[in-house]
């Protein structure tokens, strides 16, 4: 009952619902892929605790971030959309997820009645080294007041973003992610039902009966075999601990397993984050940050590869 409704999700790209306030007129996220998992060795940094200043273990996971496409600005006053406008610069791949307009359309000199602007930029897997092509399209926010996000939109359409100039070591950010699909299971595995004893009727693994006799209806909280996993998780105030731009450091020589190799700038975040390997990541900026994690990101000694 933690999280309700219990449904899978429609996409496997999230969709990003609440965005933290930021002055600076910057993207607010990045959309990353998930490499896997290493470990790092750092100097501890923490100022009350007991191994402050030697080297301890921090497991990481690796997000591997290709620049963004910025292809499209959307315009909304009253938070409504009342306009947008497409680059005339176009990823050959963008077909694959958005059909272009055949006339060329508005300019972003034509709108004059907005609040605010949001980017509508899309990820480049072909850029990285696990075969996928088809981008994933998604609307970032934009920080700072609408005279700056106007002025940033105008310089930056039809250009790439990398992960440099939205975030850097040492942030907190919030990690929106879609699970590891289990497939169909049984109620013991989905729902942590007890397994019944031995000479109990009929099964072993299920439950007893499907509720009282009225009302003549099955309660939704019985629980019940069906589909598992695939949801839409937010992981908040995960640290960034290094970004890098040499894939080398993280990848082994054969090769990350079911990943590849890491060809472009990545993000070290400490801890595991949600998701299979390849599955596409939103990286947004913490919305409710940590006053306890410490604002610098500690030394990285030695990364595991």
């Amino acid at each position: 009952m933690q999280f309700w409704p219990r449904k899978r999700s429609r996409h496997s790209l999230v969709r990003v619902r609440s965005w933290a306030p930021e002055n600076q007129v910057k993207p607010l996220g990045f959309i990353g892929y998930k490499a896997g998992m290493t470990h790092l060795m750092v100097v501890d940094n923490r100022p009350k605790s007991l191994t402050k200043g030697e080297k301890i273990s921090m497991p990481v996971s690796i997000v591997e971030c290709p620049p963004m496409f910025v292809v499209g600005v959307s315009f909304y006053k009253n938070s409504r959309k009342v306009s947008s406008v497409l680059s005339e610069k176009f990823d050959k791949n963008i077909s694959r997820t958005l059909t272009l307009p055949k006339k060329p359309g508005k300019k972003i000199e034509d709108i004059q009645d907005f609040d605010s602007i949001k980017l509508l930029v899309h990820s480049t897997p072909s850029k990285a080294g696990f075969g996928t092509k088809k981008p994933k399209l998604l609307e970032m926010v934009l920080g700072g007041n609408k005279n700056d996000q106007l002025v940033y939109a105008k310089e930056n359409l039809g250009k790439e973003i990398s992960i440099e100039n939205v975030f850097s070591p040492g942030n907190q950010v919030d990690v929106h992610g879609v699970t590891k699909g289990k497939g169909f299971q049984g109620t013991v595995k989905r729902y942590g039902v007890p397994i019944r004893q031995h000479k109990s009727e009929k099964t072993k693994r299920g439950i007893g009966n499907l509720g009282a006799w009225t009302p003549k209806r099955v309660d939704y909280r019985v629980a019940q075999a069906g589909k598992m996993g695939y949801h839409l998780r937010t992981e908040y105030n995960k640290q960034i601990i290094k970004i890098g731009d040499d894939g080398s450091e993280v990848t082994p020589d054969s090769g990350i397993q079911k990943y590849g190799v890491v060809k472009n700038s990545f993000v070290l975040v400490k801890g595991s984050v949600a998701g299979s390997k390849k599955r596409a990541l939103v990286l947004t900026k913490s919305i409710r940050p940590n006053i306890k994690v410490t604002k610098d990101a500690p030394e990285v000694a030695f990364i595991s590869a």
